[in-house]
């Protein structure tokens, strides 16, 4: 069987209290690193040993990535790949109360260059397939973030996207529809079929504080 794990990277530090998107410098929060290690660990006793690990272009994503790279026996290469990036918005830098106030709508009114959810679903399918191509049988992990984890997630499940998915979600053991951070959604493809829509779980890894922090 192949499997993906995509993973969300670990809490972010932000003193600012701004939605930082994809603007550069946030790296991830002491909480953010404890959680990172903890999937890391959780992804460690996997059955399959892990062939690689893909992330995001940003900070906190290859943060996230490495952290889980030093809890594994077998460190795998890292690899970066901007199919996993954050969304494109229009909205980076934006003060989170404002963001509040919008109730995090981030698409409506929105138009090119920046994306809409049918573009981001569309890259991170384009990234299952990538991967799948270049580790088939083997087990995949992937590092991004909120909304392309969530697109690849109602893909998984064969629902469309809509604003009204959270109870659904939740019924999942997604805590409040959305996922948490340093989660871990895997999509399992059974060996010798041609069937498109893969298995799925999800685990959100319980962190312990880091020494020294």
């Amino acid at each position: 069987m192949t499997t993906i794990s995509l993973v969300r990277h670990g809490l972010v530090d932000n003193p600012s209290q701004v939605y930082y998107g994809r603007l550069p410098g946030f790296r991830l929060a002491p909480e953010g690193r404890a959680q990172a290690v903890a999937a890391g660990r959780l992804l460690a006793a996997h059955p399959q040993p892990i062939a690689a690990i893909y992330h995001s272009p940003m900070q906190r994503a290859a943060e996230t990535a490495a952290l889980i790279r030093d809890q594994l026996a077998a460190p795998p290469s890292l690899i970066e790949s901007p199919l996993l990036i954050e969304i494109n918005s229009p909205f980076d830098g934006t003060p989170i109360a404002e963001m509040e106030r919008r109730n995090w709508e981030l698409y409506s009114g929105v138009g090119p260059p920046h994306e809409q959810p049918a573009d981001v679903q569309a890259r991170l399918l384009a990234f299952f397939d990538a991967a799948r191509a270049a580790h088939p049988g083997r087990h995949v992990v992937a590092v991004s973030h909120g909304d392309p984890i969530l697109f690849a997630i109602l893909w998984g499940l064969g629902r469309p996207i809509t604003k009204d998915q959270r109870p659904f979600l939740v019924e999942w053991g997604i805590d409040g529809g959305y996922p948490g951070c340093a989660c871990i959604a895997t999509f399992t493809w059974p060996d010798g079929t041609d069937e498109q829509r893969p298995r799925f779980s999800y685990q959100t890894p319980r962190a312990e504080p880091l020494r020294g922090q």
